[in-house]
């Protein structure tokens, strides 16, 4: 049996059209419920556009919204799956993450990728072909600023003199780097494999996200590439977390074809149709009860030790029947081995 502790839960930050003051307050009641229900933590997904490739809606920025959820809550890490780096400005992102830290007592997890939308890169005045080494550049700041040190340095795209930030808080932020392949299909917005800058730059963290559009057998796959990788790298990957985000709308019925039908008007509430119900149901979870359990489970089979799941509705009630009629039937093997003390050195591998 699982723990809900194994599970965390993204805040519903996509917004409507005319949604008002009665949805502010709502999503601040949705972070009180994920913690008093038990939730490990609560993420926020980050996009700066529309995305309508894949999304119907538009969704509030990531770290005010946290703040947010940090002045109702106490206890559940706030995170973010994953933060678009390449938009940010690294000293500036690594002040707003020390005063979230503080704020919350600690509570922050950095989700960390690169992003996929042209638009956004263009709106910002970035390339997208820079994302991999701005990212790499700004962990090479940031990571050290958040560990209280006073950073200079000279990259390609960042260079810094003397620089020192507070607040200086108990601990640094955990830092999970998202990536790896995902399925192979022409609607994908990236290549369908784990390229090794996406491995380097995981080298340096606490854990890892594989995509939620990565199935089963590719989260396994590219979890054994990652484990190779760190040992060919002269490093152990004992004790990084691997954490899988995912889209969950559950429907309390035994009738497949029922299940699917009220889920994929849940889906398309949040999601661009443009996919197709197809590639959906090949990477979400979809289907009864039962087969939910069962798409976790091959998941947790394939090496993730925890979830993060998006809601497609703002109602609370959804993480009600999770807990009650999803989460028990997860199994997941015991934990052992000592947290790994990720390595901060930059690591260069050209992306």
């Amino acid at each position: 049996m699982s723990e809900v502790g194994r599970f965390g839960v993204f805040l519903p930050s996509y917004v409507w059209e005319g949604d008002g003051p009665e949805r502010a307050r709502g999503i601040k009641e949705f972070a009180r419920t994920v913690e008093d229900l038990g939730f490990d933590s609560l993420f926020i997904t980050d996009h700066l556009l529309v995305g309508k490739r894949f999304y119907s809606v538009n969704w509030l920025e990531p770290i005010l919204s946290l703040a947010v959820a940090a002045g109702v809550t106490e206890r559940v890490r706030l995170g973010t799956s994953i933060l678009i780096m390449p938009l940010r400005n690294p000293v500036l992102l690594a002040k707003e993450l020390a005063t979230l830290q503080f704020l919350s007592d600690n509570r922050v997890v950095l989700g960390a990728g690169v992003g996929w939308n042209d638009a956004e890169y263009e709106a910002v005045g970035v390339h997208k072909s820079e994302r991999g080494r701005r990212t790499d550049e700004m962990l090479d700041i940031m990571l050290p600023l958040l560990e209280g040190e006073t950073v200079t340095y000279h990259g390609r795209y960042y260079s810094v003199d003397d620089v020192f930030i507070e607040p200086r808080t108990g601990q640094r932020p955990p830092v999970w780097v998202g990536g790896g392949s995902q399925l192979a299909n022409p609607k994908s917005p990236d290549l369908p494999k784990f390229v090794d800058s996406v491995k380097a730059r995981t080298l340096r963290a606490d854990g890892w996200i594989p995509r939620p559009t990565c199935p089963p057998p590719d989260i396994r796959r590219d979890r054994d590439e990652l484990w190779a990788f760190f040992r060919e790298n002269g490093q152990d990957p004992s004790g990084l977390s691997v954490a899988h985000e995912n889209f969950l709308h559950l429907v309390l019925t035994n009738d497949p074809a029922k299940a699917r039908e009220e889920q994929h008007r849940a889906f398309l509430k949040v999601m661009s149709g443009e996919r197709g119900p197809d590639y959906l149901e090949s990477v979400y979870l979809f289907g009864t009860p039962d087969e939910i359990v069962a798409s976790l489970q091959a998941r947790v089979d394939a090496g993730v030790e925890q979830f993060i799941l998006h809601t497609m509705t703002p109602d609370p009630k959804q993480l009600e029947d999770w807990t009650r009629e999803i989460i028990p039937n997860v199994v997941f093997p015991p934990t052992a081995g000592p947290v790994r003390k990720p390595n901060r050195d930059t690591v260069a591998v050209v992306t």
